[in-house]
């Protein structure tokens, strides 16, 4: 009898913890170490110093701190020491680098494959997101293959044919006001996209946002929530997938923030973007199966935080903005990493292991 009931009791307790096991929430280090999804968000011109600023400026804990695998990118071109967003974002996209003002070409203006032309054939959803143009350098690298990132309408002519699956932005003006005199948003309606250039609306087909006539206002000018709602709703429309899906979101006007010397505006950008960094960890988190990675195609205005002052007296209590140039520099920015897969993305290396250790850690 007294056996029976022990093993009676033995079984009840393997039900209980397998019960708990199977309903408690599973730590990172516990998931899968394949990825079936990945979210890459680029803070244009976003360097160590401008994610510094979100620990000093704004409410609450910063998303940055959620991630426990952080490296550093170095981020030269292959001709030049300091890149520009557009070689630093072909070397995301495709793994390869390039000089700067090329756009999905390699050094000697040959295309090279896009990982969202890689991944898109098997299935995966792809999307793609910015507060600049869409037609900009950084979102165009992913499905563009252009020797000048300038060649917005031919860049155009790229997405209409592409692979893309979701994209919102700006840069309507090179879709309705072409020099060609064609109209693109009829065109790209044929292709199967639902387009609207009035908001964030639901659609039919494919989701096209085109937003403003080239880059989107600033914060400070009002642009309100657009990046966080339009990357919660392209993960809503990607997450359908059965195969998973890809989606790269840009705080671009990080960098312009950085260009125009300008620390409000660099500070509330990042302060926007780490809202960004919020919504895709929450879906890690819950989802599981999903890689994201923080990084930035290079550094803009050798932004620095420096003590404040009182009469010609620094007073170390007070913060004020410093700058060393208005174009890029050559410092290396961190990356940051949380899900399957993370765990790669510790250490110093270059721009395009960004590229490799996503195609990886998915197998695409």
């Amino acid at each position: 009898m007294n056996l029976k009931r022990l093993l009676s009791s033995s079984v009840c307790l393997w039900i209980v913890i397998a019960f708990i096991s199977c309903n408690s929430p599973v730590n990172e280090g516990e998931r899968q170490s394949k990825p079936k999804n990945v979210i890459l968000l680029i803070g244009d011109g976003m360097g160590l110093t401008q994610v510094s600023s979100r620990y000093y400026f704004g409410e609450g804990e910063p998303s940055f701190s959620r991630f426990k695998h952080i490296g550093l990118s170095r981020t030269s071109s292959s001709r030049q020491k300091i890149t520009d967003s557009a070689a630093g974002a072909t070397a995301f996209a495709s793994g390869k680098k390039t000089y700067n003002g090329a756009v999905g070409v390699d050094d000697d203006t040959v295309a090279i494959p896009t990982i969202i032309e890689l991944a898109s054939p098997k299935g995966i959803q792809t999307g793609v997101i910015a507060t600049s143009s869409i037609t900009h350098a950084t979102p165009a690298a992913f499905y563009a293959h252009v020797y000048s990132r300038n060649e917005h309408e031919a860049i155009a002519q790229y997405l209409l044919h592409s692979n893309v699956d979701f994209f919102a932005g700006g840069g309507l003006e090179y879709f309705n006001k072409r020099r060609d005199k064609l109209n693109y948003l009829d065109s790209l309606k044929v292709m199967g996209f639902g387009v609207d250039t009035t908001g964030l609306n639901p659609v039919e087909g494919k989701p096209a946002y085109l937003l403003a006539n080239d880059g989107m206002p600033k914060m400070v000018e009002g642009r309100g929530d657009f990046l966080p709602k339009a990357t919660e709703l392209a993960l809503s429309e990607l997450s359908n997938s059965k195969e998973g899906f890809f989606l790269m979101v840009e705080g671009s006007q990080i960098d312009w923030g950085g260009h125009a010397n300008d620390g409000e505006y660099i500070v509330t950008e990042v302060q926007d973007f780490d809202k960004v960094l919020g919504i895709a960890l929450d879906f890690a988190e819950k989802d599981g199966n999903t890689l994201v990675v923080v990084t930035a195609d290079h550094e803009t205005g050798g932004f620095s935080l420096v003590a404040g002052k009182r009469g010609d007296i620094p007073d170390y209590r007070l913060l004020d903005y410093g700058f060393s140039t208005g174009g890029h520099s050559a410092s290396m920015v961190p990356v940051f990493a949380y899900g399957p897969g993370s765990e790669d993305f510790g250490g110093i290396y270059q721009n395009t292991e960004i590229y490799h250790k996503i195609m990886k850690a998915t197998g695409w």
